[in-house]
């Protein structure tokens, strides 16, 4: 998302991963009202195609 520099893939993993954890946990709490539902389930279901999406990009590019 922001290349291969790690002077910037370090601030922005340092930003995003705290971001996401606390959009799963919003969306854990909201959906399953009044209940809730557990932020790894959230996270696993928000994150992993956010990650296949990484990867398959990485390949692309490569080709």
């Amino acid at each position: 998302m922001v290349g291969l520099d790690y002077r910037l893939i370090l601030p922005f993993s340092a930003l995003a991963a705290p971001t996401l954890l606390l959009v799963c946990d919003v969306v854990a709490r909201v959906v399953a009202r009044p209940g809730e539902l557990q932020v790894g389930i959230v996270t696993a279901a928000i994150g992993a195609p956010l990650f296949i999406a990484l990867v398959r990009r990485g390949r692309a590019v490569r080709l």
